[in-house]
Parts: C-alpha cells; sequence; structure tokens
C-alpha cells in the first residue's frame, strides 16, 4: 500500500477502536459524520485544485458534491432532532490523520498525486464503511438518525467501487 493509503489506514483503524471502546452518544455520532464528511470534502478540493486528470477531477467534484449534500442532510436532521454535533476522542483521531494525509498530498503532483489522492480515497471509504457499519449504526440511539446513516451506506459503497475502479487507470 502506498504511504498515504497506510497512514490514512492506521489512523483510521485507530479511529475504529477508539469508536468501539467508548460507545458514541447520538450527538457524538453527527460530530463524526460531519467531521469525516469535511474530511472528504477538503480532499477533493485538494484534487481539484491540483489534478489535471479530466477523470480525477470529476471524481473530486462528485466526493464535494455528494458529501456537502450529505453534511446539508445531517445538519436539517440535527436541528429537527435537537442534536448538536458533539466532539469526541474519534472525530480528534480522524481530524489528526486528515490533517497528515493532506499535509502528504500537498507535497505531491501529477500522475503521483493522482495516484496518492485515488489511494487515499479507497482506504478512507473502506474505512468509514466499517465505522458507519460497525460503530455509529449499532450505537445511534435515535431510529431517525440510524435510518439516514443506513441510507448514506449505498453511496459510500458506490464511491469506494469508483475509486478502486480508477486505481486500475488512473496514473498509470
Amino acid at each position: 500500500m502506498r504511504y498515504t493509503g497506510a497512514l490514512l489506514t492506521l489512523a483510521l483503524g485507530a479511529f475504529a477502536m477508539g469508536a468501539q471502546a467508548q460507545a458514541p452518544s447520538d450527538p457524538q455520532i453527527v460530530g463524526i459524520v460531519v467531521a469525516a464528511n469535511q474530511i472528504d470534502i477538503n480532499a477533493g478540493k485538494l484534487a481539484l485544485e491540483k489534478t489535471h486528470n479530466p477523470q480525477v477531477k470529476q471524481f473530486a467534484q462528485q466526493m464535494v458534491d455528494d458529501h456537502t449534500a450529505v453534511n446539508k442532510s445531517v445538519a436539517q436532521l440535527g436541528a429537527k432532532l435537537h442534536v448538536t454535533p458533539a466532539d469526541s476522542p474519534t472525530e480528534d483521531a480522524l481530524k489528526k490523520a486528515a490533517a497528515a494525509s493532506q499535509a502528504h498530498l500537498k507535497t505531491l503532483s501529477g500522475a503521483e498525486f493522482d495516484r496518492a489522492y485515488i489511494d487515499h480515497e479507497v482506504a478512507y471509504h473502506k474505512q468509514v464503511i466499517d465505522a458507519v457499519k460497525t460503530t455509529l449504526i449499532p450505537n445511534a440511539q435515535n431510529a431517525e438518525l440510524k435510518s439516514a446513516l443506513e441510507g448514506a451506506a449505498p453511496m459510500f459503497q458506490g464511491h469506494l467501487e469508483h475509486a478502486e475502479h480508477m486505481q486500475s487507470t488512473v496514473g498509470n
């Protein structure tokens, strides 16, 4: 696995283990979801700035658009349920891992950047899908929040499959 993917996998593994050690509350789950989406929005924006590859540019724009829409939905649901996103060790771990990954991606350019960005997206979506299935959904107390998490799963899976397909073509 390339550097960015390995770094992200280690950090997100710690994120998942931390989330399982202490079950997150609904406000913490909302905070984690918002942070996770914002991380992918930021990665997509960086890719839009750095890539010259039309496939990568299109994928990055999709990440920005889709994850922005999810965050908007989460904000609306949070307001409806009177749930304010709360900080958690899990959210902090996610943000630290993302900062390290972003810093590394910023040092790259051209095909090397494109490969690392797509590797990042594959690793990130795998870990997020796992965390949603094994930690966030099982610990969500509110039925609407649980349903929203379950409803977002196919989109995340679609992103993963798209990124995995791109791994075989981008930057080669």
